[in-house]
């Protein structure tokens, strides 16, 4: 977070992995297989991602500690295209599953320590796309058993109050606080009897929604998050996949 004063350990560089970061995270990663191997040192290639990440800088302007730019630039991409972030980012999240709290789940359009991500055009509205994000939550057990994909209860402001969502989330048995437009509201008083009943709203429940702001701020601390500097749609969905690693990492 902003004006959070971490230590920094020696030899790491500002924003690097730290040695327990990579500890965590090294298991996870392709492995060089046969003679001479298809990877170059991991460590430092994604110090270097994470470097142009958090402070948006073209690729070409890497600094050189972090070996040649388009090492960086072609591995990042390549994974953001086989789904290798993805797989990362399961693999960290089964390593934190204790610690999840499926209690309160938060939705916006960008999601909460996220479970998953999704990017969409810029012109889509937001109102259509809980049901695919709640489709692509899926945390692997640390042991065996299904993944884990529905949360308890779920929390969204006014833009995601629609008749669909909310079927959608019944059927999954998902309890969910939403708030009703008062153009929702004031339509459904007019059809009185024909009207479906009041949708149920707890604020105290929905004062927790905090969390998916503080959750979206801290993943816009990369620059290259907040800044949508990747043209295409597969890579910008890796950087974001990775700047949600990171916070996992924490």
């Amino acid at each position: 977070m902003t004006g959070d004063r971490r230590i920094v350990p020696a030899g790491v560089g500002r924003g690097d992995l730290c040695d327990a970061q990579w500890t965590r995270l090294e298991p996870h990663l392709p492995k060089n297989v046969g003679r001479g191997g298809r990877w170059k040192c991991h460590h430092k290639v994604i110090n270097g991602i994470l470097f142009r990440q958090r402070t948006g800088i073209p690729w070409r302007n890497l600094p050189t500690r972090f070996g040649k730019w388009r090492t960086c630039h072609d591995r990042h991409r390549r994974w953001s295209a086989d789904g290798t972030w993805e797989k990362v980012l399961r693999a960290v999240q089964t390593d934190a599953e204790g610690r999840i709290d499926w209690s309160m789940v938060g939705i916006d359009s960008t999601t909460c320590r996220p479970l998953a991500v999704l990017i969409t055009p810029g012109p889509w509205a937001d109102a259509p796309q809980p049901i695919p994000v709640l489709e692509r939550v899926r945390v692997p057990r640390a042991g065996d058993g299904h993944p884990l994909t529905r949360p308890d209860h779920l929390s969204g402001d006014k833009a995601y109050s629609s008749r669909r969502n909310r079927r959608y989330l019944r059927r999954r048995q998902i309890k969910h606080t939403i708030p009703e437009p008062r153009s929702q509201r004031a339509n459904r008083q007019h059809r009185g009897s024909r009207g479906v009943r009041p949708t149920g709203f707890d604020k105290s429940l929905y004062k927790r929604r905090n969390e998916v702001e503080r959750t979206v701020n801290a993943l816009e601390e990369s620059r290259a998050v907040a800044t949508r500097y990747d043209k295409r749609a597969y890579v910008f969905h890796g950087t974001v996949t990775l700047a949600a690693i990171r916070l996992w990492l924490r």
